[in-house]
Protein backbone atom coordinates (compact mmCIF):
# COMPACT_ATOMS: atom_id res chain seq x y z
CA UNK A 1 0.00 0.00 0.00
CA UNK A 2 2.86 2.30 0.14
CA UNK A 3 2.52 3.29 3.81
CA UNK A 4 5.43 1.15 5.18
CA UNK A 5 7.49 4.45 5.53
CA UNK A 6 5.17 5.75 8.72
CA UNK A 7 6.05 6.04 11.88
CA UNK A 8 3.78 4.58 14.62
CA UNK A 9 3.31 8.27 15.74
CA UNK A 10 1.61 8.78 11.97
CA UNK A 11 -0.03 5.65 11.93
CA UNK A 12 -2.28 6.14 14.82
CA UNK A 13 -2.61 9.73 13.57
CA UNK A 14 -4.04 8.50 10.46
CA UNK A 15 -5.89 5.16 11.31
CA UNK A 16 -6.83 6.20 14.99
CA UNK A 17 -7.63 9.62 15.04
CA UNK A 18 -7.94 9.85 11.08
CA UNK A 19 -5.73 12.69 9.79
CA UNK A 20 -6.22 12.89 6.16
CA UNK A 21 -3.81 10.35 4.35
CA UNK A 22 -2.04 13.44 1.81
CA UNK A 23 -3.27 12.74 -1.77
CA UNK A 24 -6.78 11.33 -0.91
CA UNK A 25 -9.89 11.99 0.65
CA UNK A 26 -9.64 15.61 2.80
CA UNK A 27 -12.54 14.07 4.75
CA UNK A 28 -14.31 10.86 5.39
CA UNK A 29 -17.73 9.81 3.69
CA UNK A 30 -20.31 8.21 5.73
CA UNK A 31 -22.99 6.75 2.92
CA UNK A 32 -26.72 5.85 2.85
CA UNK A 33 -27.84 2.76 1.85
CA UNK A 34 -30.51 0.01 2.42
CA UNK A 35 -30.95 -3.58 2.44
CA UNK A 36 -33.15 -6.51 3.93
CA UNK A 37 -33.03 -7.36 7.62
CA UNK A 38 -35.11 -10.24 8.83
CA UNK A 39 -36.82 -10.30 5.79
CA UNK A 40 -37.94 -6.86 5.87
CA UNK A 41 -36.95 -3.79 3.90
CA UNK A 42 -34.90 -1.27 5.60
CA UNK A 43 -34.31 2.39 3.99
CA UNK A 44 -32.87 3.47 7.17
CA UNK A 45 -29.27 2.42 6.51
CA UNK A 46 -26.07 4.21 6.84
CA UNK A 47 -22.39 3.75 7.68
CA UNK A 48 -23.46 3.94 11.65
CA UNK A 49 -20.05 3.37 13.30
CA UNK A 50 -17.92 3.65 10.23
CA UNK A 51 -17.05 6.16 7.28
CA UNK A 52 -14.72 5.49 3.99
CA UNK A 53 -11.61 6.98 5.21
CA UNK A 54 -9.26 7.16 2.05
CA UNK A 55 -8.32 5.38 -1.38
CA UNK A 56 -5.62 4.57 -2.17
CA UNK A 57 -3.72 2.19 -5.10
CA UNK A 58 -2.13 -1.28 -4.73
CA UNK A 59 0.77 -2.21 -6.12
CA UNK A 60 -1.45 -3.44 -9.41
CA UNK A 61 -3.23 -0.42 -9.66
CA UNK A 62 -6.53 -1.34 -8.19
CA UNK A 63 -8.42 1.32 -6.74
CA UNK A 64 -8.30 0.59 -2.63
CA UNK A 65 -11.08 1.89 0.03
CA UNK A 66 -9.99 1.65 3.46
CA UNK A 67 -13.02 1.71 5.57
CA UNK A 68 -13.63 2.39 9.26
CA UNK A 69 -15.38 0.51 12.25
CA UNK A 70 -15.79 1.68 15.60
CA UNK A 71 -14.85 5.57 14.54
CA UNK A 72 -17.53 7.39 16.08
CA UNK A 73 -21.02 8.19 15.56
CA UNK A 74 -22.43 9.63 12.24
CA UNK A 75 -25.63 11.32 11.32
CA UNK A 76 -26.58 7.58 10.97
CA UNK A 77 -25.73 5.78 13.92
CA UNK A 78 -29.67 5.83 14.96
CA UNK A 79 -29.21 4.90 18.61
CA UNK A 80 -25.86 3.46 19.00
CA UNK A 81 -22.43 4.90 20.05
CA UNK A 82 -20.44 4.07 17.18
CA UNK A 83 -17.51 2.21 18.85
CA UNK A 84 -15.92 -1.45 18.46
CA UNK A 85 -14.91 -3.56 21.45
CA UNK A 86 -11.81 -5.09 20.98
CA UNK A 87 -13.23 -8.26 21.37
CA UNK A 88 -15.09 -7.53 18.39
CA UNK A 89 -11.64 -6.08 16.25
CA UNK A 90 -10.13 -9.71 16.71
CA UNK A 91 -12.92 -11.54 15.75
CA UNK A 92 -12.83 -9.76 12.04
CA UNK A 93 -9.31 -10.16 11.72
CA UNK A 94 -9.54 -13.94 12.74
CA UNK A 95 -12.53 -14.14 10.08
CA UNK A 96 -10.62 -12.49 7.17
CA UNK A 97 -7.67 -14.38 7.51
CA UNK A 98 -9.27 -17.54 7.82
CA UNK A 99 -11.44 -16.51 4.61
CA UNK A 100 -8.62 -15.16 2.55
CA UNK A 101 -6.79 -18.26 2.89
CA UNK A 102 -9.48 -20.50 1.99
CA UNK A 103 -10.33 -18.15 -1.27
CA UNK A 104 -13.02 -16.31 -0.26
CA UNK A 105 -13.41 -12.96 -2.11
CA UNK A 106 -13.51 -11.54 1.67
CA UNK A 107 -12.27 -7.75 3.16
CA UNK A 108 -8.93 -7.64 4.80
CA UNK A 109 -8.69 -6.45 8.17
CA UNK A 110 -5.59 -3.65 7.96
CA UNK A 111 -5.35 -1.52 11.27
CA UNK A 112 -6.72 -2.34 14.41
CA UNK A 113 -5.69 0.13 17.54
CA UNK A 114 -6.82 -0.05 20.88
CA UNK A 115 -8.40 3.29 22.27
CA UNK A 116 -8.78 2.93 26.13
CA UNK A 117 -12.31 3.77 26.32
CA UNK A 118 -14.48 1.33 28.18
CA UNK A 119 -17.61 0.42 26.58
CA UNK A 120 -21.02 -1.00 27.82
CA UNK A 121 -22.82 -3.67 26.24
CA UNK A 122 -25.96 -5.82 26.86
CA UNK A 123 -24.08 -8.57 25.52
CA UNK A 124 -20.91 -9.49 26.81
CA UNK A 125 -19.45 -8.90 29.85
CA UNK A 126 -19.06 -4.94 30.73
CA UNK A 127 -17.13 -2.41 30.29
CA UNK A 128 -15.10 -4.00 28.11
CA UNK A 129 -12.43 -2.58 26.05
CA UNK A 130 -12.63 -0.42 22.81
CA UNK A 131 -11.04 -0.62 19.72
CA UNK A 132 -10.71 1.03 16.12
CA UNK A 133 -10.81 -1.19 12.74
CA UNK A 134 -9.67 -0.13 9.38
CA UNK A 135 -10.84 -2.89 6.83
CA UNK A 136 -9.21 -2.67 2.54
CA UNK A 137 -11.87 -3.42 -0.07
CA UNK A 138 -11.78 -2.63 -3.54
CA UNK A 139 -15.31 -0.69 -3.35
CA UNK A 140 -17.33 1.17 -0.54
CA UNK A 141 -20.07 1.09 -2.55
CA UNK A 142 -22.69 -2.12 -1.31
CA UNK A 143 -25.56 -3.67 -3.09
CA UNK A 144 -27.41 -1.59 -0.88
CA UNK A 145 -26.40 1.82 -2.34
CA UNK A 146 -27.67 0.91 -5.44
CA UNK A 147 -30.98 -0.29 -3.48
CA UNK A 148 -31.27 3.02 -1.88
CA UNK A 149 -30.92 4.86 -5.61
CA UNK A 150 -33.94 2.66 -6.85
CA UNK A 151 -35.74 3.68 -4.28
CA UNK A 152 -35.93 7.13 -4.60
CA UNK A 153 -38.59 8.57 -7.14
CA UNK A 154 -36.24 9.98 -9.63
CA UNK A 155 -33.27 7.32 -9.40
CA UNK A 156 -30.51 9.65 -11.46
CA UNK A 157 -28.30 8.58 -8.52
CA UNK A 158 -27.88 5.01 -9.97
CA UNK A 159 -26.51 6.17 -12.93
CA UNK A 160 -24.03 8.16 -11.36
CA UNK A 161 -23.26 5.06 -8.95
CA UNK A 162 -23.00 2.72 -11.96
CA UNK A 163 -20.46 4.83 -13.63
CA UNK A 164 -18.25 5.25 -10.25
CA UNK A 165 -17.85 1.50 -10.16
CA UNK A 166 -17.24 1.05 -13.59
CA UNK A 167 -13.79 3.06 -13.10
CA UNK A 168 -10.81 2.14 -15.21
CA UNK A 169 -9.77 -0.09 -12.24
CA UNK A 170 -12.65 -1.96 -11.98
CA UNK A 171 -13.63 -5.32 -13.42
CA UNK A 172 -16.48 -3.44 -15.37
CA UNK A 173 -13.55 -1.16 -17.03
CA UNK A 174 -14.56 -2.25 -20.79
CA UNK A 175 -18.52 -1.84 -20.56
CA UNK A 176 -20.29 1.36 -21.07
CA UNK A 177 -24.21 2.44 -21.59
CA UNK A 178 -26.21 0.80 -22.88
CA UNK A 179 -24.54 -2.63 -21.90
CA UNK A 180 -23.25 -1.32 -18.39
CA UNK A 181 -26.39 -1.63 -16.55
CA UNK A 182 -27.36 -5.54 -17.59
CA UNK A 183 -23.67 -6.38 -17.26
CA UNK A 184 -23.34 -4.62 -13.88
CA UNK A 185 -26.31 -6.91 -12.69
CA UNK A 186 -24.81 -10.01 -14.14
CA UNK A 187 -21.85 -8.96 -12.16
CA UNK A 188 -23.35 -8.39 -9.15
CA UNK A 189 -25.35 -11.91 -9.33
CA UNK A 190 -22.50 -13.68 -10.09
CA UNK A 191 -20.14 -12.27 -7.40
CA UNK A 192 -22.79 -12.86 -4.58
CA UNK A 193 -23.28 -16.68 -6.07
CA UNK A 194 -19.36 -16.93 -5.86
CA UNK A 195 -19.27 -15.78 -2.69
CA UNK A 196 -22.47 -18.05 -1.43
CA UNK A 197 -20.63 -21.10 -2.70
CA UNK A 198 -17.17 -20.60 -1.43
CA UNK A 199 -19.07 -19.71 2.40
CA UNK A 200 -20.83 -23.20 1.94
CA UNK A 201 -17.67 -25.19 0.74
CA UNK A 202 -15.70 -23.21 3.80
CA UNK A 203 -17.80 -24.51 6.20
CA UNK A 204 -18.63 -20.38 7.07
CA UNK A 205 -21.54 -19.07 8.23
CA UNK A 206 -21.42 -15.41 7.83
CA UNK A 207 -24.52 -14.74 10.59
CA UNK A 208 -26.03 -11.19 9.10
CA UNK A 209 -26.18 -11.35 5.46
CA UNK A 210 -27.72 -9.05 4.39
CA UNK A 211 -27.45 -6.40 1.35
CA UNK A 212 -25.51 -4.09 3.59
CA UNK A 213 -22.97 -5.96 4.43
CA UNK A 214 -21.71 -6.85 0.15
CA UNK A 215 -19.83 -4.61 -1.61
CA UNK A 216 -20.20 -4.56 -5.53
CA UNK A 217 -17.23 -6.45 -5.91
CA UNK A 218 -19.16 -9.51 -4.37
CA UNK A 219 -16.13 -9.21 -1.04
CA UNK A 220 -17.99 -9.86 2.22
CA UNK A 221 -16.90 -7.49 4.70
CA UNK A 222 -18.41 -6.52 8.43
CA UNK A 223 -18.02 -9.84 10.52
CA UNK A 224 -19.97 -9.33 13.63
CA UNK A 225 -21.36 -12.58 14.54
CA UNK A 226 -20.22 -15.38 12.19
CA UNK A 227 -18.94 -19.04 12.99
CA UNK A 228 -17.22 -22.29 11.55
CA UNK A 229 -19.96 -25.43 11.57
CA UNK A 230 -18.29 -28.14 13.25
CA UNK A 231 -20.09 -30.59 10.96
CA UNK A 232 -22.60 -30.37 8.16
CA UNK A 233 -25.72 -28.93 9.57
CA UNK A 234 -28.16 -26.93 7.39
CA UNK A 235 -29.97 -25.05 10.79
CA UNK A 236 -26.45 -24.12 11.68
CA UNK A 237 -26.39 -20.28 13.19
CA UNK A 238 -24.05 -17.50 14.43
CA UNK A 239 -25.57 -15.04 15.74
CA UNK A 240 -27.50 -15.63 19.06
CA UNK A 241 -30.45 -13.57 18.29
CA UNK A 242 -31.46 -15.29 15.08
CA UNK A 243 -34.08 -17.75 16.91
CA UNK A 244 -35.85 -18.95 13.54
CA UNK A 245 -32.45 -19.46 11.43
CA UNK A 246 -32.70 -17.04 9.44
CA UNK A 247 -29.27 -16.55 8.71
CA UNK A 248 -28.11 -20.14 9.23
CA UNK A 249 -25.60 -21.96 6.96
CA UNK A 250 -27.98 -23.95 5.00
CA UNK A 251 -30.14 -20.60 3.99
CA UNK A 252 -26.86 -18.62 2.73
CA UNK A 253 -27.12 -19.40 -0.92
CA UNK A 254 -31.04 -18.05 -0.57
CA UNK A 255 -29.68 -15.30 1.14
CA UNK A 256 -27.28 -14.12 -1.35
CA UNK A 257 -29.94 -14.76 -4.69
CA UNK A 258 -32.18 -12.52 -2.83
CA UNK A 259 -29.58 -9.97 -2.91
CA UNK A 260 -30.03 -9.19 -6.45
CA UNK A 261 -33.51 -10.18 -6.76
CA UNK A 262 -36.21 -9.02 -3.75
CA UNK A 263 -36.70 -5.60 -4.88
CA UNK A 264 -39.54 -3.79 -3.06
CA UNK A 265 -42.51 -3.03 -5.07
CA UNK A 266 -41.85 0.31 -4.73
CA UNK A 267 -38.01 0.27 -6.13
CA UNK A 268 -37.70 1.57 -9.61
CA UNK A 269 -36.23 -0.26 -12.34
CA UNK A 270 -32.35 0.77 -12.67
CA UNK A 271 -31.77 1.90 -16.61
CA UNK A 272 -28.59 3.73 -17.07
Amino acid sequence: MGLDTLSDADWVAHFGRFAPLPGSLSRPLALRYHGHQFRTYNADLGDGRGFLFAQARDAAGRLMDLGTKGSGTTPYSRAGDGRLTLKGAVREILATEMLEALGVNTSRTFSVIETGEKLMRGDEPSPTRSAVLVRLNHSHVRYGSFQRQAFQPEPRGADKAGRLVASPTSPLKPLAPPRLAGRLIDHAVQGAARMAAKFMAAGFVHGVLNTDNINITGESFDYGPWRFAPAWDAGFTAAYFDHHGLYSYGRQARRCSGTCINWPARCAPINF
